[in-house]
């Protein structure tokens, strides 16, 4: 579907993969066909000449989707100045810009002809049939065993008996929580990881979960676009709502690494080597476009792609590295992108201490657990000491055998020029522009989707500038 932005010169492309990887057709049609007919058009008057690939986070379904590829773009289009540049660097300067869109949101919209985005507030029906309906979604997101039904049963039966949350977790719920983690952790490990699950461990404490949840009326865990966290009924759905934070982590690597790259593979294939391609992922996303770029150990892009930018990201700060620390010497799970040099271009990621869904969330989900874990110093001049699990929008891309650069170590002004160079990589402090209101910054979310500024824009334009 083409979505056609007032007031912007930019159009882009919206291409929708169902849970299992397969392209959804729109009125009968296939978005990625039309977009393989414009690029391979020999005799067009106005050839293209990049590609923007861009995918959204966890939470997102098809309206949700919608309107934050509509604010990037938006964004990107305002940076006038910019695009002159692109055109000076790019005679004949022509883009062609494409949404990805995975089902990152578990009871999300995926209707193609939906418009707006809708928070969904889950119901809690005291009829067996809409129970099990929901422990069933849940249940396909988490893991599908009899045995993690029988727990989200156990859940879903006392947000029913309770009417607001108690101070401390019931015991059986506890349980419950436990019995879904440990079966999550079992389904995480599938033959296609190739070491996934060795970068990303899973150790969820529940009783410190549910004390966070209780902290504020409003907590909204989000690697995307979030639901709000009231009743009774939603803090006891807490655990399961991050072990599908898990599942949509695997989902985005999977369907990255497959359906991201074979359209990838496709487009590189009808064009030649004067056309280039510019990746860029937020959150979750970013997991998307870097298992789109690394593709498998059996699997290879015709050739590199241009740029790669990585807008707060909610992988692993240790997923380029040569060797992730106390990982069993192993090395990153994107690592062959640096090593087979799969990026011609700069890699650039952001950073925002304002960004608690990365800093907070992320963690909680990993090994250092809610409020065990070390705090970042975002000083530039101080000597951080990494944690084992933590976030590249919060620490950016480390470790060794990564040749990043100091400067610039923040984002820049419109104003200002970034003078990228090919092949590196910067981590960019940008807390002074992904930042939000003191009244938005809640515990979970905070300045996570604050990202369509004319600054980000600005540093996705540079790193395309560069390539």
């Amino acid at each position: 579907m083409q979505e056609i932005l007032i007031e912007t010169s930019l159009t882009y492309y919206l291409i929708a993969f169902d849970a299992n990887g397969e392209e959804r057709k729109n009125n009968g049609e296939l978005i990625s066909q039309k977009v393989l007919e414009i690029l391979s058009a020999k005799k067009s008057e106005k050839p293209i000449t990049d590609v923007f690939l861009m995918s959204h986070g966890w939470q997102g379904d098809i309206p949700a989707a919608k309107s934050q590829y509509d604010k990037w773009i938006a964004a990107m289009a305002k940076n006038r100045a910019d695009i002159e540049k692109m055109k000076q660097v790019r005679p004949g300067f022509n883009p062609l810009l494409i949404g990805l869109h995975w089902p990152s949101k578990p009871w999300g919209d995926e209707d193609l002809s939906a418009v707006s985005p809708d928070k969904t507030i889950v119901s809690f029906d005291t009829t067996d049939n809409s129970q099990e309906e929901l422990i069933e979604q849940y249940a396909q997101r988490i893991a599908d065993t009899e045995t993690t039904r029988e727990a989200l049963r156990t859940i879903f039966t006392a947000a029913v008996e309770y009417d607001v949350a108690p101070d401390t977790l019931p015991s059986e719920v506890r349980e419950a929580y436990e019995v879904l983690i440990k079966e999550a952790s079992l389904s995480s490990e599938g033959e296609d990881a190739d070491g996934w699950s060795e970068n990303e461990s899973l150790n969820l404490d529940p009783e410190s979960v549910y004390e966070a949840t209780l902290v504020e009326d409003n907590e909204d865990v989000s690697f995307g676009i979030g639901d709000s966290v009231k009743s009774a009924g939603d803090a006891f759905l807490n655990i399961p709502r991050l072990l599908s934070f898990w599942k949509m982590k695997d989902l985005a690597r999977k369907i990255g690494q497959t359906s991201g790259f074979n359209l990838l593979n496709r487009l590189q294939q009808v064009t030649d080597n004067t056309v280039r391609f510019h990746l860029m992922g937020h959150s979750f996303g970013c997991i998307f476009v870097s298992a789109t770029v690394a593709g498998t150990q059996n699997n290879k892009l015709i050739r590199p792609v241009n740029s790669l930018v990585l807008i707060q990201g909610a992988l692993s700060l240790w997923s380029f590295c040569s060797n992730v620390p106390h990982r069993k010497n192993i090395p990153g799970y994107f690592r062959s992108i640096i090593s087979d040099r799969k990026v011609t271009g700069p890699i650039v990621t952001t950073q925002s201490e304002y960004d608690k869904a990365v800093k907070n969330a992320y963690p909680m989900a990993g090994t250092l657990g809610i409020f065990g874990g070390q705090d970042i110093d975002f000083d530039p001049n101080s000597e951080k000491t990494y944690p084992g699990v933590g976030g590249i929008g919060c620490y950016g891309i480390q470790g060794d055998g990564l040749e990043i650069i100091d400067k610039p170590k923040k984002m820049l002004s419109l104003q200002d020029s970034y003078n990228f160079e090919p092949g590196k990589i910067y981590n960019l402090e940008s807390s002074q522009y992904i930042v939000v209101p003191p009244s938005l910054l809640d515990l979970f979310t905070g300045a996570h989707n604050a990202i369509d500024k004319p600054e980000v824009a600005h540093a996705v334009w540079s790193a395309a500038l560069a390539s």
